[in-house]
């Protein structure tokens, strides 16, 4: 981590990277498109670049920005969230390894590591992170190569200490790796609470608006780096110039975008928590919530993912057809309302593991709409049902 950094995650989030261009003073850094860079003879590259796949400065603003973002000493740019966690998990595994994983997260990172790297020899454990003395057991039982935590979790909003279990992690030997996407760089920064790695889909809160896929490692350590940056260049898995673009016009409004997102997910959670034809309402700002406490301390807004159960999968389905301003859409993080139904969407994929979702829950991302008409429509949909 450098010293020399603005302060304020705002100012960091807006100017980190974005220096005016240099020949014509553009306030905007341009998009570079170019697949390839001319030499000044073989061998004399112009700051480094010769071919887009290794590097282009499009991206190179948008990691430098992301570094920033997370006060890490480097970030990697990657084509989707999934490529960035491939690579990571390719360059710190080796067959016999083992990753120990929380039991409530996103179903992509589950398949990756139990079907695409479970039959190249990686192991897999799963225990409830948010219950520290059950991961404090599970490491001593077997030192895991990788502790792999997520919070917020998805998507029942557990909540893990993420200082705690680094500090038990690392007595172990094991690397720390936090996927910071539900809080964002803006609400949470594992890397000051002792991760080694942060991974982000980028195309959620960072992109914010469902307009980009994108994915990113930033790393506490520069040598850490070193392996998943040649696999990012040796597989390719990079993000393009616009892509990285729209990342980084994401990223400029990212601390205001997160104010309202908590704002409207927290009225949306006290609205729902006394309704009727609730059974359960999922949301670290509710002082209910089992994290409440661990939540306040590591991260300075709650987010805008509100999770809730229903008296049962029918009434689930039901009212998750029934909404108007709240699209029935997988994804989230954007400036708009979207409403998932885990079970048959994001996380079909772990139906019959010990990671499936209940049937009765729909997670919600709220979003920066004026949050009246969105407890109206959600007060609408529960009526009918």
């Amino acid at each position: 981590m450098t010293d020399d950094r603005p302060t304020s995650f705002a100012t960091r989030a807006i100017h980190a990277g974005q220096a005016p261009d240099a020949e014509t003073g553009a306030v905007i850094p341009p998009v570079h498109f170019s697949s390839t860079y001319a030499q000044d003879g073989i061998g004399g590259l112009r700051a480094g670049y010769e071919y887009s796949r290794s590097g282009n400065p499009t991206r190179t603003a948008l990691e430098t920005q992301l570094a920033a973002l997370e006060d890490g000493v480097r970030a990697l740019s990657f084509a989707s969230g999934l490529a960035a966690e491939d690579a990571l998990l390719r360059a710190s595994l080796r067959p016999g390894d083992e990753v120990l994983l929380g039991n409530d997260v996103y179903g992509g990172t589950y398949r990756l590591i139990a079907r695409v790297l479970g039959p190249w020899g990686v192991k897999l454990r799963v225990v409830d992170f948010s219950d520290a003395d059950a991961v404090a057991v599970a490491i001593a039982e077997r030192a895991p190569r990788i502790v792999w935590i997520e919070t917020p979790t998805n998507p029942l909003l557990r909540i893990v200490d993420i200082a705690r279990v680094s500090r038990l992690a690392h007595d172990a030997g094991a690397l720390v790796v936090v996927d910071n996407t539900f809080a964002s760089p803006a609400l949470q920064q594992p890397l000051r609470l002792g991760a080694d790695v942060v991974v982000h889909s980028t195309t959620k809160y960072l992109g914010g608006h469902s307009d980009v896929v994108g994915g990113a490692l930033v790393f506490a350590d520069a040598d850490l780096a070193e392996q998943p940056a040649f696999l990012q260049n040796a597989a390719g898995a990079v993000s393009g110039p616009l892509d990285a673009w729209l990342t980084t016009r994401g990223i400029k409004t990212l601390a205001v975008r997160m104010e309202r997102h908590s704002a409207n997910g927290q009225a949306v959670a006290e609205f729902l928590a006394p309704h009727a034809a609730v059974a359960r309402v999922y949301y670290p700002g509710l002082a209910s919530h089992p994290g409440h406490d661990i939540a306040a301390q590591q991260m300075s807004g709650f987010g805008g993912i509100v999770s809730l159960a229903l008296a049962d999968g029918a009434a689930a389905r039901r009212f998750s057809e029934s909404t108007r301003l709240f699209t029935l859409a997988e994804s989230l993080g954007g400036v708009e309302s979207l409403l998932n139904y885990p079970d048959a969407m994001t996380h079909a994929s772990v139906r019959g593991t010990e990671l499936a979702v209940p049937e009765e829950v729909v997670r919600l991302s709220v979003g920066i709409e004026g949050v009246d008409d969105l407890l109206q429509d959600l007060d609408d949909a529960l009526a009918g049902l």
